[in-house]
């Protein structure tokens, strides 16, 4: 570097060339940095290494060196850190758009060949300044024509958009971009040759309404919004620092209140942009999906980013142009976002200091205005970036993509750097200083502002934007990383990550356990265990902090994910799955002790593998196969609610009638049974044959807040604390009806799981179990860490369960049961309730079998089954 940028004797030049060592240190680790991004990002040496970029940098390389020593020949008494900054700006946008898109960084590197003949050229032109002045009305007024050839030869370079560009071949030209510095050239002519001549405000303003009141009618034509808005800022701007009137100010914040009302109700797209800015959330993948993947790449840089070449800036559009800022900060982080606003409120402090020390109100005002213009165009697309304002579609100055922007810039730095030449002589009388420094306060202002509002994604909220379920970034380090497997409680592998680095993929081995496990998808998200255990399986959690760090430092992704041990066995669920098929319904299986779950079968079922085929199709059948019924279901209990009453009335220790009695003395409680009993003398088959007359019988010797008391005991009226969505009634003070409590039939509905967590009431001596889905996870350094506790809490008493389950045995298996119906909207339901009695030595089981049909018989074979293959499994 010390080549290119040699250093005179002359203190500026030490300056200058210093700093723009500096800056080509910066961008060349940066550039060997992108070159070995794919090796670091694949975890190997055998990768296609990026070089198309080393164009570019040695473009910038020998054009600014050049220019360093054209600038130490013809104006050795310029500002020396303008020309650095601009350095240091265009040198990173410039690498930041070769690593978003080669096309694009090959025609940034030819206008900034382009920006910086024009430097060359504009330095051997020694009176510049006089003749921009002179010509002030010719300047402004080409630019005005060129301006309004739009309508007729407009084009758009990318295909179909807005028509602002003139230009063919690839070479393309926007207007409006060297119009701002034209205005800003024909204001600080004007108004240096009025004052002090006129100070009343309204003959001062008059005659520039007409030309600057002609550009905003044009961009308003061309519905160049954003365009037209810094036009005023810039205009109002520019006229309180010549005139130092607050009211000046107080007038361009009214115009520019009105101007934003009527774009509002004129133009949708400014509606559309402010409905985004005020409230993004609503609508992320929409409206506000630029903004929305703004701020995730600011929460993804957090503080020192990805790496350059390692994050995901793609996934906003327009990353190249509008929203270059947002892709710096996810590959540099908040300390790359808090260098670019350095850098612009460096240049914006010189450009003020060259303006109070012009040497006439023509170049204070021209320093000024364009210190105004770089600063306030920077400001409005940084915080559209990141949501201070509404999105206004310029570009961030010097960094941006485009020719036109860039140019713009250049020139405005050519200007700064030779009015900054002028500072040996006698500064311009300077009435009152109070307008240029309250510029450029609020300017820094502004900044700090802004990159206090970066601090806040990027730190204080990044842990909860990238958790979002439209964080598709999460999605896409899983092609790099391998994600940890999902194991059932054997170590039999359920989902894995199958591939090489870039290109894995997850792969559901057991496809019927998809409403458990989930899926994790770049487009489509993630469900089920993939997401809730997201943290593990993608490496951020279980692992010691310092790794995640280094990990995300050197690659800038986390390490390779933890493995997770489910409860679930899969012979046990297969077995389940058999016995379901062709039935639309759910089967639970637990550890009645533990509540541990053994088998969780829910179908229809949906394969996860399948998601981006079909799953369009899942959302519209009508059969809801995305539904885990075992867990979302909402189901009356109906008359499988029996033997919890029977529980209850014998933990109360309440006198009870034979049934056959009761039937004497009632004519009858036999009716509506979901299958006739055969021994009618006790309480057990009628309960465990689901006869509604009984329930009724039986709920008798209860009081109606004792029934509710018993839903809430059983834990129908909360959601059961799994990794998984799970549905449940809302909880109530009163039955409306009393009566259809009793048979289960009232407004409390309850999912399958919940039925079996109180089944395995009368299999674990009473007590109710939290339900635990997983086990484990294997760590690095510990090996299998136990993550979930079993937890119990007595609600029953010992030897009313043991009654019970007694009452409602099996005789050839020691088991119980129960079968019932429920009434519900779309027909009769049939429950089977059972599980292990006390003489079984083995682990306590309990089991829950729903069917969306009326078919007694059927659900007691296979719950039957499913507990006897259980049993001798």
């Amino acid at each position: 570097m010390i080549l290119f940028f040699p250093a005179t004797a002359l203190p500026k030049d030490r300056i200058q060339s210093h700093l723009l060592r500096l800056a080509g240190f910066f961008l060349f680790l940066n550039a060997i940095v992108l070159t070995l991004s794919p090796s670091v990002r694949l975890h190997s040496w055998d990768v296609d290494y990026r070089w198309a970029h080393w164009l570019g940098f040695t473009v910038w390389l020998v054009g600014f060196s050049l220019i360093h020593r054209l600038f130490s020949r013809k104006i050795p008494e310029r500002d020396p850190y303008i020309l650095p900054v601009c350095a240091m700006l265009s040198g990173w946008g410039l690498l930041t758009i070769w690593r978003l898109d080669n096309n694009f960084g090959w025609r940034q590197t030819l206008w900034l060949g382009i920006c910086l003949l024009a430097i060359w050229a504009g330095l051997r032109i020694p009176n510049l300044l006089i003749l921009l002045r002179r010509y002030k009305y010719l300047w402004l007024t080409s630019g005005l024509l060129l301006t309004a050839l739009t309508f007729l030869f407009g084009t758009y370079p990318e295909g179909i958009g807005p028509r602002l560009w003139l230009g063919c071949c690839g070479i393309y030209l926007q207007p409006s971009e060297p119009l701002k510095l034209l205005l800003i050239i024909y204001l600080a002519a004007y108004l240096a040759d009025r004052l002090p001549i006129s100070f009343n405000l309204a003959q001062l303003l008059i005659p520039t309404l007409v030309l600057v009141g002609i550009a905003l009618l044009i961009l308003l034509a061309q519905r160049d919004l954003g365009t037209a808005s810094l036009f005023l800022v810039l205009y109002f701007i520019i006229i309180y620092l010549a005139s130092g009137s607050w009211r000046v100010l107080l007038l361009g914040l009214i115009t520019l209140m009105i101007a934003g009302v009527a774009g509002f109700l004129m133009f949708d797209v400014i509606r559309l942009r402010i409905e985004a800015w005020i409230n993004p959330w609503l609508d992320p993948s929409g409206r506000s999906y630029q903004i929305v993947q703004s701020i995730l790449a600011m929460a993804a840089g957090r503080v020192f980013g990805r790496g350059l070449g390692l994050g995901n800036p793609a996934l906003v559009p327009i990353s190249h142009s509008d929203f270059i800022f947002a892709a710096i900060a996810e590959e540099s982080g908040l300390a790359g976002s808090l260098g670019i606003l350095l850098l612009l409120g460096i240049l914006t402090i010189r450009g003020i200091l060259i303006a109070l020390k012009a040497p006439n109100n023509y170049q204070r005002y021209l320093a000024a205005g364009l210190s105004a213009y770089l600063a306030t165009q920077g400001i409005l697309i940084i915080g559209g970036t990141n949501r201070l304002f509404p999105l206004t579609g310029v570009t961030l100055p010097f960094v941006s993509y485009g020719g036109s922007s860039l140019l713009t810039a250049f020139l405005s730095v050519l200007i700064l750097s030779r009015i900054s030449s002028h500072s040996e002589l006698q500064p311009a009388p300077l009435p009152q200083s109070r307008p240029y420094l309250f510029l450029g306060a609020v300017t820094l202002t502004s900044l700090a502002v802004l990159g206090l509002i970066n601090g806040w994604w990027s730190i204080v909220r990044a842990d909860d934007l990238l958790s979002r379920q439209d964080n598709l970034r999460r999605s896409i380090a899983s092609l790099y990383v391998k994600r940890g497997a999902i194991l059932d409680r054997n170590n039999r592998p359920i989902s894995i990550s199958t591939g090489e680095p870039g290109k894995y993929s997850r792969q559901i081995l057991y496809p019927a356990l998809s409403h458990v496990t989930g899926y994790t998808h770049p487009v489509y998200g993630q469900a089920g265990l993939e997401r809730s255990l997201d943290a593990y399986l993608s490496g951020l959690q279980g692992i010691p902090s310092s790794t995640v760090w280094l990990n995300e430092m050197i690659y800038g992704t986390p390490p390779p994910g933890l493995d997770v041990r489910l409860s679930i066995d899969l012979t046990l669920q297969e077995k389940a799955d058999e016995l379901l098929s062709n039935h639309s319904g759910a089967l639970v299986l637990l550890n009645a002790e533990t509540g541990e779950i053994l088998a969780m079968a829910s179908h229809p079922f949906y394969d996860a593998n399948a998601v981006e085929e079909k799953l369009e199709g899942w959302l519209s059948d009508t059969r809801s196969p995305l539904v885990n019924r075992a867990t979302q279901g909402l189901y009356s209990p109906g008359t499988a609610f029996g033997p919890f009453l029977l529980a209850e009335i014998l933990d109360r220790r309440l006198p009870l009638e034979t049934p056959q009695e009761l039937a004497t003395r009632l004519n009858g409680i036999f009716w509506g049974c979901a299958q006739m009993p055969d021994e009618r003398n006790e309480w057990g088959p009628v309960i465990k044959n689901g006869c509604p007359g009984a329930l009724l019988e039986l709920g008798q010797n209860l009081q109606p807040s004792q029934i509710l008391d018993l839903y809430k005991k059983l834990g129908w009226l909360d959601p059961p604390s799994i990794p998984l969505p799970v549905a449940s009634s809302s909880a109530i003070d009163a039955f409306s009806d009393p009566q259809l409590a009793i048979l289960g039939q009232s407004e409390i509905k309850v999912s399958p799981l919940q039925m079996a967590l109180a089944a395995a009431l009368l299999s674990a001596r009473g007590n109710l179990s939290k339900p635990l889905l997983v086990n484990a996870i294997h760590t690095p350094q510990e090996g299998w860490v136990i993550l979930g506790m079993s937890s119990q809490s007595p609600v029953l008493s010992e030897k009313a369960a043991f009654d019970a389950a007694r009452y409602l045995g099996y005789p050839s298996l020691p088991i119980w049961q129960t079968v019932g119906r429920a009434k519900t909207d779309h027909g009769v339901i049939t429950w089977y309730i059972g599980g292990t009695r006390a003489e079984w030595r083995g682990i306590p089981l309990a089991l829950v079998v729903l069917l969306e049909e009326d078919n007694p018989a059927k659900i007691e074979q296979i719950g039957q089954q499913m507990l006897k293959d259980t049993i001798t499994h």
